[in-house]
C-alpha cells in the first residue's frame, strides 16, 4: 500500500519549492524591466557614435589606424558573455555550445585562439577544459555600468592594437522578447564594416581626423562590448524568468498529481478499514 505520510511529505516539499521558484520568477521579472530599459536607452548612443565614427573614417582616407586595418590572422580572440549563476534555462549552454562548435570549425587547435570570459559560467567552463583564457571578469551586478567592464573592454582593445591577436569576435545572447533570445556573433575588431554616414555635410576636423579617430575608435569598440553586455543581461533575466515560470508550473502539476494520488490512497485505506470493521462485526454474530 502507498505510504500516505510519504506522499504528504512530497506534496509539502513541492509546495515549498514552488514558493521559491515563484519568488525567483517575480524577482527576475522586475530585473528584466529595468535591464530592458537600460538596453533600449543605450541604442541612441550606439547609433550616434557609429554615425560619427563612420563619418570621420570615410572622410579620413588612408588613416592607417590599426583598428581599421585587416591583417593576416594568426590568432583570434573570442569574448564570451554569460551569467554568473545558473537556473536560467538554456541561456548559458546555448552560447557555450555555439562558441565551441564555431571554434572547432574554424581552428585546427586551441593554440590558434584565446578566450576572454565575461561571467563565472564561461570562465569556469573554459578553464575546466583547458582553453586559453587570457582575461575574465565575474560577479557583475544585475544592472552593470560601464565601469564594471571597463578593464576587460580596454584590455581587449589594447591587446588587439598590440598584436596579441588579429581579430576579435563577441558572443552573447541577443534579447528579442521576454520569451525569445538568439545567440549572436559580432565582429568587434578590426572595424572594417563601419557604415558610412548618411549625411552629405562636409566636416572639418580639429586638430585632425587621425587624431580624433585615435580617441574615438577605442571608445567605439568598448561601447560595442558594453552594449552587448546590456543586451545579454536583459536576455539573462528573461531566460531566468521563463525558466522559473516553467518550474513553478511543473511544480503545480506535480502537486495536483500527488494530491490525486494521496486522495486515492486515502480512500482505499478508509475502504479497507470499513471492510475490516464490517468483517469483524459479522464474525461476532
Amino acid at each position: 500500500m502507498v505510504n500516505l505520510r510519504e506522499i504528504k511529505g512530497r506534496i509539502n516539499s513541492t509546495k515549498s519549492t514552488m514558493q521559491i521558484t515563484k519568488a525567483m520568477q517575480m524577482v527576475s521579472s522586475s530585473k528584466l524591466r529595468r535591464a530592458e530599459q537600460n538596453a533600449k536607452a543605450y541604442v541612441p548612443y550606439m547609433e550616434k557614435i557609429q554615425d560619427v565614427v563612420g563619418a570621420i573614417a570615410s572622410g579620413t582616407k588612408d588613416s592607417g589606424h590599426p583598428m581599421l586595418t585587416s591583417r593576416p590572422v594568426k590568432k583570434t580572440a573570442y569574448l564570451v558573455i554569460t551569467s554568473d549563476r545558473g537556473l536560467a534555462g538554456a541561456y548559458n549552454s546555448s552560447i557555450l555550445r555555439q562558441i565551441v562548435r564555431t571554434a572547432n570549425e574554424r581552428h585546427k587547435s586551441k593554440d590558434e585562439y584565446v578566450i576572454l570570459a565575461v561571467g563565472r559560467v564561461a570562465r569556469d567552463f573554459f578553464v575546466k577544459r583547458d582553453y586559453n583564457v587570457i582575461s575574465s571578469v565575474v560577479a557583475l551586478p544585475d544592472q552593470p555600468t560601464f565601469a564594471d567592464i571597463k578593464e576587460i573592454a580596454r584590455k581587449a582593445v589594447g591587446m588587439f592594437t598590440d598584436g596579441t591577436y588579429d581579430e576579435l569576435y563577441m558572443y552573447y545572447n541577443h534579447f528579442v522578447s521576454a520569451i525569445a533570445s538568439e545567440v549572436t556573433e559580432k565582429k568587434v575588431l578590426p572595424l572594417t564594416d563601419l557604415a558610412p554616414t548618411s549625411s552629405k555635410a562636409a566636416y572639418e576636423f580639429e586638430p585632425s581626423g587621425e587624431a580624433i579617430l585615435e580617441v574615438l575608435l577605442p571608445q567605439y569598440a568598448e561601447s560595442l562590448i558594453y552594449g552587448a553586455l546590456l543586451d545579454g543581461k536583459a536576455s539573462e533575466h528573461a531566460s531566468r524568468m521563463t525558466a522559473m515560470k516553467n518550474a513553478t508550473d511543473n511544480a503545480s502539476d506535480l502537486i495536483s498529481d500527488l494530491s490525486l494520488q494521496y486522495n486515492r490512497a486515502r480512500q482505499a485505506a478508509i475502504t479497507q478499514e470499513i471492510t475490516e470493521i464490517v468483517g469483524g462485526a459479522a464474525a461476532l454474530e
